[in-house]
């Protein structure tokens, strides 16, 4: 495979941590004015890095789903009973396009797999009950969510990153369903932006990372 050259250096990946941290924390004084804005700032910085160090066309697959990640990040901290249907749709779409730039994909981790389907299984049917009509739009995002994890498992390209960020991404995701389905609990959101935003960078890093 040809080596893919990136700007993801130890300087952006320190100002990255930074904003991360930043929102995170800042999540325990929630809700304030404009917490979108710097709930989008760190995602700006994995675009910059990623736009910066792309190299064909296929590397803007990964580009889109970082562009959708921050508008479901938008729509999520804008309004997140209101627009939660939209911010769901537009994750969907993110994850769409990180299946489709972690291609082609190989049989390997067949066990690894495995566990993600029985995962998901599992984590269904602990929220299902309370679900009402979120029931297929939350079925069908769950769906594409594992695969995404999966992908990243089994891509050609795929190193511990790549696994890692697909594995942090199900379980932000999943503190968010059992969050808002389950049992909420009052740091929830503390731990589900260092899932995310860890997932993210590692997403994005192991998508670059020399093979």
């Amino acid at each position: 495979m040809t080596p893919r050259k990136t700007i993801m250096t130890r300087q952006f990946s320190m100002v990255f941590i930074v904003f991360a941290v930043f929102f995170t924390v800042s999540t325990l004084y929630a809700p304030y004015p404009f917490s979108w804005l710097a709930k989008l700032v760190p995602m700006a910085i994995l675009i910059f890095i990623a736009v910066r160090s792309s190299s064909n066309g296929k590397d803007y697959l990964l580009v889109t789903a970082l562009v959708f990640s921050a508008l479901g990040d938008f729509l999520l901290d804008y309004d997140r009973e209101g627009w939660f249907v939209f911010g769901l749709g537009a994750f969907l779409i993110a994850q769409i396009f990180y299946i489709f730039s972690f291609s082609p994909l190989q049989k390997k981790h067949l066990g690894w797999v495995g566990a993600y389907v029985f995962y998901g299984i599992g984590m269904f049917l602990l929220i299902k009950t309370q679900l009402g009509e979120l029931l297929i739009p939350v079925v069908v995002y769950m769906t594409i969510l594992l695969l995404m994890g999966i992908s990243a498992l089994t891509s050609r390209r795929s190193n511990i990153w790549l696994i890692v960020g697909g594995l942090s991404f199900v379980v932000s995701d999943s503190l968010i369903a059992i969050d808002k389905f389950y049992l909420s609990f009052e740091t929830s959101h503390l731990f589900i932006m260092m899932t995310y935003y860890f997932a993210q960078y590692s997403l994005t890093r192991g998508y670059f990372t020399n093979q």
